[in-house]
This record gives structure tokens, sequence and C-alpha cells, in this order.
């Protein structure tokens, strides 16, 4: 049986607190992030027993091309200008399916770079200023009246003081509405459905690039 000093036991509690602290630290660098959220709601309330395969009316659709449907919300990523970070998200949420083309695929829903390849489905993207780059979040290889939970973690670089752009865009105010009922477990509105689509993102990891 090992033994260990009161000294040692003392400097082993002080690095693991020293640890989880920096880890803390860095982690605060994409508050940006953490947490946000794309919403597509349903302009009607959820009927007792929807139709499976519904489609419905954004609650965002409007009678202006320009504004119709879509939104955009842009943030500053915190950290040093100069230093790049390594971000992992967690991608939780209900959605529809959408396609993607001249990017790279990684994983089964996470596409980095490239463009829309349909035009009525609804497009979930973040765009990062630098290093330039911009990703989607509910890739499948084709389009159809389903909807489905998404729970998978990525990893994007970003470098301190960047510009964060989320944008949605429903490109035509419908959108297949939440007819199963799907809930992801432990995220609002949780053990309720949301009435419509989303997608939370969650920061569980940053690292600094050396």
């Amino acid at each position: 049986m090992h033994r260990f000093s009161p000294a040692t036991l003392l400097l082993a509690l002080t690095l693991c607190v020293a640890t989880t602290s920096q880890a803390e630290d860095l982690k605060a660098v994409a508050a940006s992030l953490n947490g946000y959220r794309f919403e597509f709601a349903c302009k009607d309330p959820m009927p007792e027993n929807p139709k499976p395969g519904a489609d419905g009316i954004s609650a965002r659709a409007t009678t202006d091309p320009a504004t119709n449907d879509k939104f955009t919300n842009v943030r500053k990523f915190g950290g040093e200008p100069g230093k790049r970070y390594k971000v992992t998200l967690r991608v939780r949420g209900v959605v529809e399916p959408m396609m993607y083309k001249d990017g790279q695929q990684v994983g089964e829903y996470f596409y980095i770079g490239g463009t829309p390849n349909n035009a009525t489905y609804n497009i979930y993207q973040l765009t990062v200023s630098a290093p330039a780059q911009h990703v989607f979040f509910n890739r499948q290889d084709k389009v159809g009246h389903k909807i489905f939970t998404m729970d998978y973690t990525a990893t994007i670089e970003v470098e301190g003081g960047a510009t964060l752009t989320l944008h949605g865009d429903g490109q035509n105010g419908h959108m297949i509405t939440n007819f199963a009922k799907l809930v992801v477990p432990e995220v609002p509105p949780a053990p309720k459905p949301f009435n419509g689509q989303f997608i939370q993102l969650d920061v569980v990891g940053v690292e600094e690039v050396k």
C-alpha cells in the first residue's frame, strides 16, 4: 500500500486545481458562442396529434424577400489577438435535413466550407473571420419531409478577437414541423418538445494552438 506525505497530497491537489482553473479560463474566451441557439419556431401552435411529415409556416416569415425567414447574429470571440484556439462545440438540436456541396463532410452532420445545395430547406451556418472559414451543422445526403435530433461534437479554430457570424436561413418561410415531438434531453424546453426547429451550441473545450 502506497502512503503519501501531506506535502505530496497538497502539491497534487494544487496542481489539479490550477489545471482546472486554466481550462475554465480558456473556455471563457469562447463565451460568446457558449449556449448560442439557432431557432426557427413555428407560427402556429403545435397540434395535439401532428400529421407525419407536416409542413408549417415559420414564425420568422415576412413578405420582404430581404428578411423572409432568416436571421444573422454577429458576436466577438475573446482571447488574445495573434493567438489561435481550438474550440470544441457540442451541437444539439431538432432539425430538418439540408444538402451542401463543394466542401468537406466531417461525421454525419458537420460540413466545412462549400455552399448550400438546395433552395428550400433550412440552413444553419457559422462563419469565422479569422482564420477565414464557414461551417454548416445539419448536412444530409438528401432532403425530405423528415425531422431528426442531433447530438455531436465538432472542433473549429478561431483566432483571438475574431468576428463570429451566426446565420440561419429558412429560405422559403416554411419548415418541416416537429411533428414527431422530438426532445433533446437536458436542452430546453425539455422534457417538452420545441415547436419548430433549433440547434444549441455549447462549448465543451478550448485549447490554445501552439
